[in-house]
């Protein structure tokens, strides 16, 4: 990494460099990241060096006064190096990359489309503890709650970190809209794909879509009843529908829209070459649509349960309120020991 570093900061020293201001841009932001990724480790490794140095000397004073000093440094060493480890799972294509998150309800009427409320509210708080911004790109709401919703996240690895959510999740609970107080099981779709930057290619041909535009629905003033600004892009070979209505105008809708259609194509495709390539990979299959991937138990206990890697927690308010770093790490662990394996 250090040599890539060095490579990319002279081309960054030549005169020459920002004449193609595009390339440039593009190249700094690669500098970034391997910096951001690098020096992390070079200033933990630094730090260690420090403490075992004082380590030695208390060793050789006999003085107990260091102890507390030191344990407190070596867990601060361990918990950077834990989260330095995480990010070192991160290493595919596009996992530095922002994403595109969608919640569609399932089966469940009512219920479902209030899961997708507390879904949403889960994933906001979330990125509000990791310093993520957020923008609601599209939103149909519902009796109960919330149909669909799609949304932007900008951060660090936000796609990294996200794409652990693709996939069916479940929730039991006491309903709130049953009178009779019974227990019912509800279900919500998430679907997450990288923002994708402009230089790779992604063909959507005009032939290959089609374009309505409706009225946008919801909070917006006098502006949503009078104009169709809203825009629903469907690909026909793969029958992908994405849609916006954030924006006042059609043309930024579609523009935006057409962005989030290239995302999922880019997704659809890579995931069908792995798929050809390993047809029997446990992670397809994990994360498949219609196969839930974590339960949320309400009633007649509390649990919440990834069913891929077997982690429970036992505090579901928690995790509503946005702790679900846990869940995402584990994953990742998992997907890094499948790889391994597949490879050997």
């Amino acid at each position: 990494m250090t040599e890539e570093i060095e490579t990319l900061e002279q081309k960054t020293a030549a005169p020459e460099f920002w004449n193609d201001r595009e390339n440039a841009e593009r190249t700094m932001s690669e500098l970034k990241r391997l910096r951001d990724r690098y020096e992390p480790w070079r200033d933990l490794v630094a730090e260690l060096e420090d403490l075992e140095g004082l380590y030695s000397l208390a060793v050789e004073e006999g003085d107990p006064s260091f102890e507390a000093d030191i344990r407190r440094t070596l867990t601060d060493l361990q918990r950077r190096y834990e989260k330095l480890r995480i990010l070192e799972l991160l290493g595919d294509e596009l996992d530095a990359n922002p994403a595109f998150l969608t919640i569609h309800s399932g089966a469940g009427g009512t219920e479902a489309c209030d899961w997708v409320s507390m879904l949403l509210r889960m994933y906001q708080r979330w990125t509000e503890r990791r310093e993520f911004k957020t923008r609601i790109l599209d939103l149909q709401e519902a009796e109960g709650g919330i149909k669909s919703v799609t949304l932007q996240v900008d951060g660090s690895y936000a796609y990294g970190y996200l794409k652990a959510e693709s996939g069916i999740h479940r929730l039991v609970r006491i309903s709130p809209f049953d009178s009779g107080g019974r227990r019912h099981t509800s279900f919500a779709s998430v679907y997450v794909s990288p923002v994708i930057e402009e230089d790779i290619e992604v063909d959507v041909k005009p032939d290959d879509i089609r374009v309505d535009t409706y009225r946008a629905s919801g909070a917006g003033g006098q502006h949503v009843n009078k104009t169709d600004s809203a825009v629903r892009i469907t690909h026909l070979e793969t029958g992908i529908v994405v849609q916006c209505q954030n924006e006042r105008s059609q043309h930024k809708n579609r523009a935006t829209a057409m962005k989030v259609l290239k995302s999922r194509l880019y997704e659809h495709y890579r995931a069908e070459q792995e798929k050809e390539q390993q047809e029997s990979a446990m992670e397809k299959r994990d994360i498949s649509w219609g196969n839930q991937i974590r339960s949320y138990v309400f009633h007649p206990y509390n649990m919440v349960k990834d069913h891929r890697t077997k982690r429970e927690v036992g505090n579901v308010q928690a995790v509503m309120d946005g702790d679900i770093d846990g869940f995402i790490e584990e994953y990742l662990r998992y997907m890094w020991a499948q790889r391994t394996a597949d490879a050997t």
